[in-house]
């Protein structure tokens, strides 16, 4: 009996490591090939010059400009909405029928596809509020495509924070905003990062919200303000790997467009972890 329970449970794991390794496996054969075939283009001229001879040639520089500003500018939006409603879900809201129906959409609306996001951004603010095509427009309009993800990391955060640390705050005669700000909210930081995190992860590769509101196609000049247009890294790789027009030419600079926008994400992922483990950090010095 004990014979078949642990060759059972050597199975299981054995299984359980075939698949996490499989998934890592998988992912470095995707960077791989795309650090091989890109690597060759990456210099400086490629990161800080304009595009030209319609994108098969020169640089990339506006839309790595383009994708940054995109990138802060829908962070910006979401990241403190996001935050409080998930303060106010979790921390005032009492179980409800109601409480349900806002975690129930926005579940919903963390599913629905993306270019529904840019349909919905170009009606509203490229035409109703006629910011126009503009990284107003398209930072606004990732910001509520990451919504639901920082709204939900944020409210799972609060959950994790014990009770009792609550209860002892208000024992030594803390208001609940007292509580929260100065009790829940450090505690809970590190895990709330997680959300801008994977937020900010998914807006970078966005091809179709900006699609409708924001990207050119070939705009070899730097935006001066917010209501420009812009080039952006998701938007330019889609143009080069399917014009159809001097494809040869374009195979590389979609390779090295495609490592810069890896690189870019890598930097935001590792500078937010650093903030996750700084306030972590923190807190346990605290």
């Amino acid at each position: 009996m004990k014979l078949n329970k642990r060759l059972s449970e050597f199975i299981a794991f054995s299984i359980f490591r075939v698949i996490s390794f499989s998934v890592v496996g998988i992912l470095f054969v995707i960077l791989a090939f795309i650090v091989v075939r890109g690597i060759s283009v990456i210099n400086w001229k490629f990161l800080t010059t304009m595009p030209a001879e319609g994108m098969t040639a020169g640089g990339i520089l506006p839309a790595i400009v383009g994708t940054f500003s995109l990138i802060i500018g829908s962070m910006l939006f979401a990241f403190p909405i996001g935050v409080l409603s998930g303060i106010y879900i979790n921390e005032y809201l009492k179980e409800s029928w109601f409480k349900n129906f806002l975690r129930s959409m926005t579940n919903n609306l963390a599913g629905i596809p993306s270019i529904v996001f840019g349909l919905f951004g170009m009606a509203l603010f490229v035409n109703k509020l006629h910011f126009g095509d503009s990284i107003l427009a398209g930072s606004l309009t990732l910001g509520l495509l990451a919504l639901p993800v920082i709204i939900r990391t944020t409210e799972e955060a609060l959950k994790s924070v014990d009770d009792t640390l609550r209860i002892g705050s208000y024992a030594l005669g803390a208001t609940k905003l007292q509580t929260i700000q100065k009790v829940v909210i450090p505690i809970a930081f590190p895990n709330i990062v997680t959300g801008l995190i994977l937020s900010m992860g998914r807006v970078s590769g966005e091809t179709a919200p900006i699609l409708f509101t924001v990207a050119a196609y070939f705009l070899p000049k730097l935006p001066t303000s917010i209501f420009d247009q812009a080039m952006a890294l998701p938007y330019h790789l889609y143009v080069l790997s399917t014009s159809g027009t001097n494809m040869e030419a374009a195979r590389p600079m979609a390779y090295g467009t495609a490592f810069v926008l890896i690189a870019i994400v890598l930097l935001f992922n590792l500078l937010a972890n650093a903030l996750r483990k700084y306030f972590g950090n923190k807190v346990k010095m605290n």
